[in-house]
């Protein structure tokens, strides 16, 4: 069967199986997600930032009806991610070769595409843009745009055949690109099952088992999160470099995330910084005996408002930092 023609029946059957109460541009959302986890496809692109351009390949089919994906870095040091079902290994160079349990992949990939489009919907607008030609490809446009101004928006080139994505732009709050992700070709094809059918052969590295860890009794508290926002992850460690002690929270609003790391000042930490590399923000905020740390894909502005918003909370005379000291004194 041509790729042309298969095109046309995924995109026959996305079509049957959207919602009657959906808008236009969230059933083609629910489209992309379909097609991007059902079609057997290649997709060469392009990550381009303010002062790089790094070219990709993705692959993706089922497998014995499991998704397998693959990237490859194709401009320096061989690097690779490999996913079979929810097993997700990685290849970089000056690191051994490791496997985690995950259906994610940590990659350069936009974050659209690994995220449930109906939890979306009470925090972003889905806005119809027309059509437009990318890759070749005849595109719907559509704008995933925050209801608030507290985090980034994504303009997306849904590719009319398939309903795969074949661009997407990060956009900061003044609609400026931050980071873009534009295919340069696409295939789609059955064919790709039994390349991809390989992987399911190799031995790949055995999953890393983490050990499981007590639930981390935080001290402290964000207290001006972005709406639709939740923690989903805390922990108290120490930082590999340094045995510095640290805790940590994650929060997610499904699409973006960020974590806000917090340990004792001491006179390395600097009062106030903010450092910008494509979506990603770091922002560092002194206050009190406390370095408070934001990381993750949000504006400098909010990270900034974050970071500024914790409190402490200790359930006694002991602060944040008394009980991130002590943590550093035990052995």
């Amino acid at each position: 069967m041509k790729p042309l023609l298969i095109g046309v029946v995924a995109l026959v059957s996305l079509v049957a199986n959207a919602s009657t109460d959906e808008s236009p541009a969230e059933a083609l959302l629910h489209q992309m997600g379909q097609a991007t986890e059902q079609l057997n496809y290649e997709l060469s692109y392009i990550l381009v930032r303010k002062n790089s351009i790094e070219p990709l390949r993705y692959r993706h089919a089922l497998v014995e009806g499991e998704s397998f994906g693959h990237i490859a870095y194709l401009s320096g040091p061989p690097r690779e991610v490999i996913r079979r079902g929810d097993e997700v290994s990685y290849f970089e160079p000056g690191v051994d070769p490791f496997t985690i349990k995950s259906a994610q992949m940590v990659a350069p990939l936009p974050s659209i595409l690994q995220t449930d489009v109906n939890h979306l919907t009470s925090m972003y607008d889905f806005v119809p843009l027309g059509r437009a030609r990318e890759a070749g490809l005849a595109c719907d446009v559509v704008r995933v745009s925050p209801k608030d101004g507290a985090r980034y928006s994504y303009v997306l080139w849904i590719d009319q055949g398939s309903r795969l994505l074949v661009r997407a732009d990060l956009l900061d709050r003044d609609g400026d690109p931050i980071e873009q992700y534009r295919a340069l070709s696409l295939v789609v094809s059955p064919q790709l099952s039994d390349a991809m059918s390989k992987l399911a052969a190799l031995e790949l590295p055995p999953v890393v088992q983490v050990p499981k860890q007590q639930k981390s009794e935080l001290r402290w508290q964000v207290t001006a999160l972005p709406n639709g926002f939740k923690p989903i992850y805390s922990n108290r460690h120490r930082l590999l470099m340094t045995e510095r002690p640290v805790e940590s929270q994650m929060f997610s609003d499904g699409l973006f995330s960020f974590s806000v790391y917090l340990a004792e000042a001491d006179n390395m930490s600097v009062r106030e910084q903010l450092v910008r590399k494509g979506g990603r923000t770091l922002h560092s905020h002194v206050s009190g005996n406390a370095e408070i740390t934001v990381v993750g894909d949000i504006p400098p502005a909010t990270a900034k408002k974050v970071a500024e918003s914790v409190r402490f909370n200790p359930p006694s005379d002991e602060t944040a930092t008394d009980a991130i000291a002590t943590e550093a004194k035990s052995p």
